[in-house]
């Protein structure tokens, strides 16, 4: 009989890349969790890791293995969520995580909602970015996720996690209320190609999102300003040190004199955003409970996109 605490190990090896990695999202040293899979090793008859200059990585065997104990935990989410179907009314606990932008605006007052609505659902929230919302999913700690779609994110294809676009967000430009663009009904990215940009900072997805949006319009931006806060830059574009494409679900700070113009023409960049579970657990009553309060909110909120 195999130890399934071993699989859960090379599991999470496999996720997090190192098994130091894995020891620490696992609590346990990684001198244990290597003895883990030496014994998984035994067990089966077939190397597991191998050396890969001061490291290791998952052997042949052992990708084999990952692909197979990833669906039986889908089908064992699945069994679950058809269990819990005949309960009823959706009840229990169900953990979610999203960016600071989306609690704010979405999910805190989706929890304050579903109170009324589903009164035997306990809810809780953590702020969490997508990369350390999908460690949360996979290491059992959240059960839906919140993220914006990045390349850096697991493919929507990704065995381990059922995932689908909710929404995209526009991008607005920002300017001083005195700027000669303010009084503009839309703004054409081509237009501003001399103007100072404020941006994020290196690494960043929101400069990866201005970088790219003025490419597309032909131009590389002029960069007076880097911060990494929504409140920072706009602060910036207050005091004139340039303009800024800023999120419309991003509430800008109401003491600054501040206009959002929305972007007109081919090149509006978006965000895209993802609801997230491990895979098979979308079909959780309380899951799809949730996710019926959040596509309210979503076509409840002003300018964004919802899909679907």
């Amino acid at each position: 009989m195999i130890d399934l605490r071993r699989l859960h190990v090379l599991r999470a090896i496999a996720h997090h890349g190192t098994v130091s990695g894995a020891a620490k999202a696992l609590h346990m040293s990684t001198s244990a969790a290597s003895q883990q899979i030496r014994l998984l090793s035994k067990d089966l008859g077939v190397p597991l890791l191998e050396p890969v200059g001061r490291g290791v990585r998952l052997s042949s065997a052992a990708q084999i293995l990952i692909a197979h104990i990833d669906a039986i935990e889908a089908m064992w989410r699945l069994a679950e969520a058809e269990l819990q179907a005949t309960e009823g009314e959706p009840s229990g606990l169900l953990r979610l995580c999203g960016f600071p932008t989306a609690i704010a605006t979405l999910l805190a007052p989706l929890v304050d909602a579903a109170r009324d609505r589903y009164p035997k659902l306990e809810l809780r929230l953590r702020e969490a970015e997508a990369s350390e919302s999908f460690d949360l999913l996979f290491a059992g700690e959240a059960d839906l996720a919140l993220v914006e779609a990045t390349p850096d994110n697991p493919p929507p294809e990704d065995i381990r996690f059922d995932s689908q676009t909710v929404f995209n967000d526009p991008f607005d430009l920002v300017v001083p209320a005195d700027h000669w663009v303010a009084a503009e009904d839309k703004a054409d990215l081509r237009d501003l190609e001399r103007e100072p940009w404020i941006i994020g900072v290196p690494g960043s997805i929101h400069r990866r999102h201005v970088l790219t949006a003025c490419s597309n319009a032909g131009f590389r931006p002029t960069v007076t300003g880097e911060a990494r806060e929504w409140p920072v830059i706009a602060i910036m574009v207050d005091h004139r040190m340039g303009v800024a494409l800023i999120p419309r679900l991003v509430d800008l700070p109401h003491h600054l004199d501040l206009v959002r113009v929305p972007i007109g023409g081919p090149y509006t960049p978006y965000r895209h955003f993802r609801a997230v579970t491990l895979r098979g657990g979308a079909r959780r009553p309380s899951v799809a409970a949730v996710m019926e309060l959040l596509d309210e909110r979503i076509r409840a909120a002003e300018g964004i996109n919802p899909v679907g």
